[in-house]
């Protein structure tokens, strides 16, 4: 029976990833809306930025960005807010209960983190004035799938340093 419940969860881990593969790669409103559908629960109320530190890492495609655990994004929004479906696929990086502010870690400018007034009234990690939040489609510190446009705007990760080599890809160097 246990067994069972393990295939399960990797069935519904498994196609979960495989929606958000055509999201990354159609980048268009149904795909988008499917995926939001098909999120875990647990996206829907945002994550904790990991120990409320936001750091840097270099990466060679889109130079140095914005981490907490996994890379940080910003939205440039459309018309339709980032609300419940939104947050599934685009889950905000909100501080902890009882954190006021989260820490700069390496790389990063204190003086540009900050926090506006979240889902259910929970902080949500600005930078540089904008909010910050996370895609589902990232598995791994340094995986920038989210750069991309769909029904809620224009998602950009958010780079510290452009890189060198391609100065043409990657999100909103800060």
């Amino acid at each position: 029976m246990e067994q069972t419940k393990q295939n399960r969860g990797a069935a519904r881990r498994s196609s979960v990833g495989h929606v958000v593969a055509a999201v990354v790669a159609a980048g268009g409103l149904s795909a988008s809306l499917f995926a939001a559908s098909a999120a875990p629960a647990s996206a829907a109320t945002g994550h904790m930025a990991k120990g409320a530190v936001i750091s840097t890492l270099k990466t060679k495609r889109y130079g140095t960005v914005l981490v907490s655990g996994d890379t940080l994004y910003n939205l440039k929004p459309s018309k339709t807010p980032c609300a419940a479906a939104c947050q599934k696929v685009w889950p905000e990086v909100l501080l902890p209960k009882g954190v006021e502010k989260a820490t700069a870690g390496p790389g990063v400018s204190a003086a540009k983190l900050g926090t506006v007034k979240g889902a259910g009234g929970a902080l949500q990690v600005t930078y540089a004035g904008k909010p910050l939040y996370w895609f589902i489609g990232d598995k791994a510190p340094g995986q920038v799938n989210g750069n991309v446009t769909d029904v809620w705007g224009t998602w950009s990760d958010v780079g510290t340093v452009k890189p060198a080599s391609n100065p043409g890809t990657g999100g909103i160097a800060f």
